[in-house]
Parts: structure tokens; sequence; C-alpha cells
């Protein structure tokens, strides 16, 4: 068996063998296949496509190229959600709490933000003390006194899929369903899952900018779930606007603890609400309720204190600082130093969450490069969204920046001018979408 020959089978269209793709794979992993080899291999991926058949075993094989986590100290079935990414994207910080008050325990491994998709990561370091690097031999110990933890991924988990994802991002073949659905499926298998529920964003803000792409990318995971062996749901859902009222690392975990006290934005209520129910019933632990009455139950724990005291716990249980009246203690400040007005009076009819993104980013929020620092304390909390009616005049956001922040002042500027070309105002009203655009299982 020789490179060569499965760079041809694929040019050619032909569905690789099992053995062939196991081939590939270890030869990424020990390096003994040359960049430029694995890299023909990619883009003849991208150009032809992979079957089901031959997209589980890409998958399974760089879920085995590293080590694999053993969760079976958990008590009960373990559960795992991804989310491809998004503006103002805070789900897993209010997720992880809510479905640990019925019982599901969690094992979650979250990476950093780069470009304007903020990282989970980041989001709990913004507060003082929080040990996001944790120990695998301390899981079982959190879990224990929790219900979950949370860490940075660890480096020798789908070390296959490292390397392919660093060689696709320098050669034009990110896009790719078969290749993006087995990125994501491997680490989650890697991580131990039994149960997996995707959240697959949609929109200007997202990777996948339109419906049927979405579709396509959750189709694709749920039947390398079923092939795996892993009961998988996908839950497509908006990013045609930012999520929630802001974006940036303190001022959306200020808005997770406004959520998890009962007082979120009805956006991020929706998309948790359904995430945690798909996660509460795969793993079995939906005590026998009908879907209404476990619906109504998890918006009621949002809002009955159980899930603001578990997100206490884990903060604690990871080091980090609670003032005494129960608030997280953060590393820097936000401070509101510019509103962005609107040029006109009308409907808001659209927002580009990706010019948003962008924005965020220019103000410090988010990361060009893997080693760039961020400011905790930049970002943007939106007066309006689409639908809202606006005079001219009035604020459609506000910029922030931390208080230790020293961004240059064209900054500000350049932030304020992509604000004003993502928003678009309209005389008529728009229709509204729902935070939920549609439930694959």
């Amino acid at each position: 068996m020789n490179m060569r020959d499965i760079i041809i089978a694929k040019r050619d269209k032909n569905s690789l063998t099992d053995e062939q793709i196991k081939f590939f794979v270890e030869g990424v992993t020990d390096g003994s296949i040359p960049d430029y080899q694995i890299s023909a291999l990619l883009m003849a991926i991208v150009l032809n496509g992979m079957d089901e058949r031959e997209m589980t075993t890409l998958t399974l094989e760089m879920a085995a190229s590293g080590s694999q986590m053993d969760l079976s100290y958990l008590d009960g079935v373990p559960v795992d959600k991804h989310s491809t990414g998004g503006v103002g994207d805070k789900i897993t910080p209010v997720l992880l709490p809510l479905i640990a008050t019925f019982g599901v325990e969690t094992v979650k491994l979250s990476g950093r933000g780069l470009g304007f998709t903020g990282g989970t990561v980041d989001k709990f370091e913004s507060i003082k003390g929080f040990n996001i690097e944790v120990d695998s031999k301390d899981f079982p110990r959190l879990v224990k006194e929790t219900g979950m933890v949370i860490s940075g991924q660890t480096p020798d988990l789908a070390p296959a899929d490292k390397i392919l994802y660093a060689l696709r991002d320098v050669t034009g073949t990110v896009d790719s369903i078969p290749l993006i659905a087995s990125s994501i499926m491997s680490k989650k298998i890697a991580g131990g899952a039994k149960v997996i529920v995707l959240d697959v964003t949609c929109g200007s803000g997202a990777f996948m900018k339109d419906y049927k792409m979405a579709k396509e990318l959750a189709e694709a995971m749920i039947k390398i779930g079923k092939l795996a062996g892993r009961k998988t749901v996908a839950v497509i859902t908006d990013m045609d606007q930012p999520l929630g009222r802001f974006c940036g690392n303190i001022l959306e975990m200020q808005e997770v603890f406004d959520t998890v006290t009962g007082k979120g934005e009805e956006d991020v209520i929706e998309v948790v609400t359904e995430l945690a129910y798909h996660l509460i019933t795969l793993a079995g632990k939906d005590a026998g309720m009908s879907e209404e009455v476990l619906r109504n139950e998890i918006r009621a724990r949002l809002s009955d204190g159980s899930c603001y005291e578990k997100f206490k716990a884990l903060i604690k249980s990871q080091g980090g600082e609670l003032s005494p009246s129960g608030y997280p203690v953060y590393v820097d400040k936000p401070f509101d130093s510019m509103h962005v007005n609107s040029p006109e009076s009308g409907y808001v009819q659209g927002m580009r969450a990706d010019l948003i993104g962008q924005a965020s980013v220019l103000l410090g929020a988010g990361r060009l490069a893997k080693t760039d620092s961020i400011d905790y304390g930049a970002g943007i909390g939106f007066f309006v969204k689409i639908g809202d009616r606006v005079e001219r005049g009035d604020s459609l956001c506000a910029l922030y920046q931390g208080e230790n922040s020293t961004l240059p002042e064209e900054r500000l500027f350049d932030a304020m001018d992509l604000i004003l070309e993502a928003y678009e105002i309209g005389p008529n009203p728009p229709e509204k979408k729902a935070a939920i655009l549609d439930v694959i299982t």
C-alpha cells in the first residue's frame, strides 16, 4: 500500500477502503507521509467527497490516533455537546449547570476562540482564578462534587485531526462536509461521548452560511454517529444575528449570570432549552416526564435558583472567585467607550453577524492568531436586533473595552464603520426568524 495509489483512487472518484484510510491516518500521525501528499488527498476529498462508510472510518481512525477518554466513572451515559460556533455563543456555560440539575454529568473539553468565534475557555478564564487547564486525574473528583468539569482540550486527543486541520487551513481544503464532519465527530468520540448533541449554527455569523449547507453537515455527522454507535441529534440554530445581547468574554459571562438567575434573553433560553431537552432525554434522565413537562421544567430551573447554585458550584470547584453576594469576580471591568447611532429611522431588517464579529476582534475581544492576547473586557452590547424599531440617532449598540485597554482610538472608529455596515435599516417590520431552525435526529 502506498500513498500515491490512495491519492489516485480518490482523484478518480473511487471509495477508499478501510485499510487505505487507516494507512493514511497512521501516516499523518507518525509523520511518515509528507505534507504534500496529505494535502493532495485532502484536495481530492474536497473535490470528490466521501460516502458514509468512508467518513465514519476516517472519524474512528482519527479518534483512535491518540488517547481516548474513559468516562466509566460517570453516573450514567457520557454526553457531549458541540457548537459549530458564532457570535455571542454563550450556551455552554449555561447548559452544563442546567443539565447537571437533572443528574446529567458532563466532562466538557473546549477550545479557545480564533477569529470572531468566541471560545468557551476564554469566557471562563475571564473569571478570576478559574482553572481551565485541569489534570484529567482530577476529572472524577470534580464531577462527583458538582456533576461537571470543563477543561481545555488535551494535545493527545485525536492528534491526527490537529495535523489535518492545520494543513486544511493553509491549503484551501477547509470547505468539505466529510472533512468538517469527521473532524468534529472524531474529537467527540475520542472524548468518550456516547450521546452527542450538535448545535449547527447557520447564517452570516456561522461557518455554514445557509440552511442547505447546515443541514448537509448535520446529516453527515448524524450518519457518522449512527454507524459509530453514538446517539446523535443535530439542532440547527440561527446565526444571522448575534445570540443574546452581548458578544465579548466578560460581557457574555455577565449575560450567562443573568440567564442562570432567570433574566436571560429569549433566544438564548430557546437554544439552551432545546439542547438541554435532547441531552437529558438521550441520557435517560427525563424521569418519565412528557416532552411538554420536561421543557417547562428546564425553563423553570433557569429561574428557580437550582441552575444558579450549580453554576456557582462549578466556578468554585475550579478555583474561580465569587463575591460575597454570589457574583463572579472578573479579571477586568468592561466600560462603555462609544455608542454607534442609527443613521436613519426604520426597522432593523438584518445584522451581518460576521461583520459584527470582525468589529469585536478589532476591539480586542478575539484573536487572529492563536498566540494573540485578548482584552477580556472588550466586546459589543446590542440595544436593537432584527425586527426592532429605531429612530435616527438612536443607539444601535455600545462598544466596550476593558479598563486596562490600550486600544488606539482609530480602531474604535474602524469597528463603528463595520457595525454601520452590518446593520440594515428599512421602512417595514421584517419577519422574525426563530432561534431554532430545525432539529435532525
